[in-house]
């Protein structure tokens, strides 16, 4: 009785943090959505644990926390194989960027360096083109 207690109560924190989380906007709703659905199917499992043993019958398992920590470490190596692929992406956009940025200085100052060399053959200057615009 104890331990559903504590695994109800646990679930119920969880889905108080996801739920503040999501109105925040310091997690994405898709991830707030799949842990929300892990949450709708965890809390009811932790209160009534007898329920679990059915569901593990159903599936041919000996043990309901057999199947728990089964199905827990799937969900998590899943989960991990989603956040490598996000990151794979995401390191693939930060190099695009870092190579449209360094075009972009480069472009800049083959400019720069344009006009000043424009400005050195025709001798005057004027007073703007002198002052530093780098800060």
């Amino acid at each position: 009785m104890k331990l559903t207690l504590v695994t109800g109560l646990t679930g119920l924190i969880l889905l108080a943090t996801i739920v503040e989380l999501l109105r925040r906007r310091q997690l994405r709703e898709k991830y707030g959505m799949l842990w929300l659905g892990v949450l709708v199917i965890v809390i009811p499992l932790s209160l009534f644990p007898r329920l679990l043993d059915n569901v593990a019958g159903f599936f041919g398992v000996v043990s309901g926390v057999s199947l728990v920590l089964f199905l827990g470490i799937v969900f998590l190596l899943l989960v991990c194989v989603h956040l490598s692929w996000e990151v794979s992406a995401l390191e693939e956009e930060t190099r695009t960027l870092a190579e449209d940025f360094a075009l972009l200085r480069a472009q800049i100052d083959a400019e720069r360096v344009a006009r000043l060399a424009e400005t050195a053959q025709t001798g005057t200057a004027d007073r703007d083109e002198l002052v530093s615009h780098d800060g």
